[in-house]
């Protein structure tokens, strides 16, 4: 695996996620109490930040149409989003959140 530093962990807000730059992908960063998840930052229905939505439930939504995404399998739970967006592994350590954009956890091809 190939971790990249993404940010500081104190810089995940607790209820939105962050939108970082790892690798050649826009990722959104979330928390879930005291588990850490990344996606792809790009809703598959309409091309809008993921990291700029609301984080609840282990869920993000998209702000524009309402559709949220689970944020461990990548799975939307509503429409009009009908296909999942990429979920990256995460390592946490030393207060500092790296994700590895080189491989899926649930083998949905970034865009």
């Amino acid at each position: 695996m190939s971790f990249e530093r993404a940010c500081a962990l104190a810089d995940v807000p607790a209820d939105e996620a962050l939108g970082v730059t790892v690798g050649a992908y826009d990722v959104a960063v979330a928390r879930d109490g005291d588990e850490v998840f990344a996606i792809q930052d790009l809703c598959s229905h309409a091309a809008v930040a993921l990291s700029e939505g609301e984080v609840a439930d282990c869920t993000v939504e998209c702000w524009l149409h309402g559709s949220r995404f689970d944020l461990r399998t990548g799975k939307p739970t509503g429409l009009p989003a009908t296909e999942p967006v990429a979920t990256f592994p995460v390592d946490v350590r030393d207060g500092d959140v790296y994700v590895d954009t080189t491989t899926t956890l649930n083998g949905v091809t970034p865009s």
